[in-house]
């Protein structure tokens, strides 16, 4: 599904300071069979005037009941005016796009998930679909947050082991995720990541540290969400093919890459 489609709100709540939930019941014609963790949708705000959507990773997914979540915290004046928007108002997206986790190289793995801040929402699918496809699996969350205004934790709670980690000190361990995972020790063959590119520096570290593979799920300001534009482009260590240049385009080839693989 990478078409524009109609969407309807069915909630759109704040969880946190300035941080949003917000659910869509999309139609069921041309509803997704799959959704892997790590895409996202770009979502237009109602402004006539803004042309291009603003994208947002997946959290969570019912495909019985055709529910797409997504969190987002307000930055700016499209968020703004997207966390205006109320329940049974309609919506227009384009998604689902991009390229999630690898799945079929995480199942039945002991896997650490690290989420900075705004960048642990796409994890919680993740999570989900991890703990459903083994039950055998060991999952631990390690959540950053600047404070104790939280949110998502107890969702995490149901799919795996959450260790907090605050940049203060009001909840959970003081001091980053990398610090918090190995303060808590634990033995994991994968880690999986998203938020700020400080910590999925300290990821990458931390995985060739460890010898495992890391994917990282990259934020960047994109335009048209599909490649076209080339405004998402990220360096990486290997040459492209069509290019030849050292360039991946993180809509279509990304958002999640593997992190021996990306310049950052």
């Amino acid at each position: 599904m990478k078409a524009k489609i109609k969407v309807t709100v069915v909630e759109n709540t704040m969880i946190a300071g300035g941080v949003y939930r917000i659910k869509f019941l999309l139609p069921a014609e041309g509803c997704p069979d799959n959704i892997r963790p790590g895409q996202f949708v770009g979502v237009y705000v109602p402004d006539a005037s803004r042309l291009l959507p603003r994208p947002i990773s997946i959290n969570f997914w019912e495909p019985d009941e055709r529910i797409l979540t997504l969190v987002y915290r307000v930055s700016g004046e499209g968020t703004s005016l997207l966390s205006k928007v109320k329940t049974g108002e309609s919506l227009s997206v384009i998604g689902i796009l991009g390229n999630g986790y690898p799945m079929e190289e995480l199942l039945k793995k002991n896997v650490l998930l690290a989420g900075g801040g705004i960048g642990a929402p796409p994890l919680l699918e993740l999570a989900k679909q991890l703990r459903a496809g083994g039950s055998d699996s060991r999952i631990t969350a390690v959540l950053g947050y600047r404070t104790d205004d939280l949110f998502l934790v107890d969702e995490f709670r149901q799919y795996a082991d959450v260790i907090i980690a605050t940049d203060d000190g009001t909840a959970g361990f003081k001091g980053n995720v990398i610090e918090a995972a190995k303060a808590a020790g634990g033995t994991y063959d994968v880690i999986c990541s998203c938020g700020p590119m400080p910590m999925l520096r300290g990821v990458k570290a931390y995985a060739a540290e460890l010898g495992i593979p890391a994917y990282i799920s990259l934020e960047e300001r994109m335009a048209c969400g599909v490649g076209v534009c080339l405004g998402c482009v990220c360096k990486t260590v290997h040459r492209d093919a069509h290019s030849l240049v050292n360039n991946a385009r993180v809509c279509t080839e990304g958002p999640v890459f593997p992190a021996e693989e990306v310049d950052i």
